[in-house]
């Protein structure tokens, strides 16, 4: 009984094996420069750190310990993004010539992202004013920092969208997918974002590569900012295929906003499970007719009321 057992392990680790070379597209064997995903998330945790200082350290701070903290942060993101970095720019078509470009090249980009951090801080503090600002159930923006899962994603989205404008593959989404795992929030780190941004709620809302989203924009949940077709899979690479929101734009629950060519005009209100493919003016409200109610028992109009909403 032993023997055949190990036969039947023998001959399925021979199909397994032999699947690898069939398959080669979804293996990762040799591969030297792996990135390590839990380094990526806790890089980013430290970030976050940075960001938004005494909100998420397990330990308290003072005015004392803030310098030295702060630059104990600064020092450790910076050896270890580079490392994942360098293994990073491995993923790209054009691959380094050898470790020591990598690496020189990786810390160019690390000392880039880590001087951009002020002007992060400056766009993410307006971005939670909005999100306290536009719901009145906020109690103070700590709140907001703590538990909106909007400005969660939001967050994500800036420090990856740093890393994405400076040439790095791969580390941007894998930071952005881990937001869209925790909040269903999924904004591409390749989309233009202005500042004083607010996802509401949040759940199900769809940002694609290449939208632009000017500033004071709101949306709510289950908004879809997305590709009008994607049938023409990587030739479409680097089209403009996702919509453009300007200024002051409000788009609520359930609406999809679809293609490169739709521009939602300056102050422009999108209503509830509008369905958009072509461009609107400045300034317009966008809504979709009430379905009619329709209800069986014996409820009588002055229950239903005059709008034909259940007042019971």
């Amino acid at each position: 009984m032993q023997n055949s057992g190990k036969k039947k392990i023998d001959r399925l680790v021979g199909e397994i094996l032999e699947s690898y070379r069939e398959y080669p597209q979804i293996c990762s064997i040799d591969m030297e420069h792996r990135l390590n995903n839990e380094i990526i998330i806790d890089l980013l945790e430290k970030i976050r750190c940075v960001v938004f200082p005494g909100f998420f350290e397990l330990k308290n701070l003072n005015q004392d310990s803030i310098e030295y903290h702060v630059g104990e942060l600064l020092e450790d993101i910076k050896y270890r993004l580079a490392k994942q970095v360098t293994k990073a720019l491995y993923h790209k078509v054009e691959l380094p010539a050898n470790e020591r470009e990598a690496l020189a090249k990786a810390e160019e980009i690390v000392d880039a992202f880590m001087e951009r951090l002020p002007a992060l801080r400056a766009i993410l503090a307006m971005d939670v004013q909005a999100a306290y600002d536009g719901d009145p159930a906020a109690f103070n923006t700590d709140e907001v920092i703590f538990s909106y899962p909007g400005v969660f994603a939001i967050t994500v989205y800036r420090i990856a969208h740093e890393l994405h404008i400076l040439g790095v593959p791969m580390i941007p989404r894998i930071m952005t997918e881990h937001a869209h795992s925790l909040t269903g929030i999924d904004i591409h780190p390749g989309a233009t974002i202005g500042s004083y941004f607010f996802i509401d709620h949040g759940t199900g809302v769809v940002v694609g590569e290449t939208t632009e989203i000017g500033t004071g924009v709101k949306i709510y949940q289950g908004v879809t900012l997305g590709a009008l077709s994607t049938r023409g899979g990587q030739n479409l690479r680097g089209s403009k295929r996702h919509p453009t929101l300007e200024d002051n734009v409000t788009v609520y629950s359930g609406a999809s906003i679809l293609g490169g060519e739709t521009v939602i005009g300056e102050g422009a209100t999108i209503g509830s499970n509008a369905f958009i493919t072509s461009s609107v003016p400045g300034g317009t409200r966008v809504s979709i007719k009430n379905p009619e109610l329709q209800i069986k028992g014996r409820v009588s109009m002055t229950e239903l009321g005059q709008e034909g909403f259940w007042k019971g």
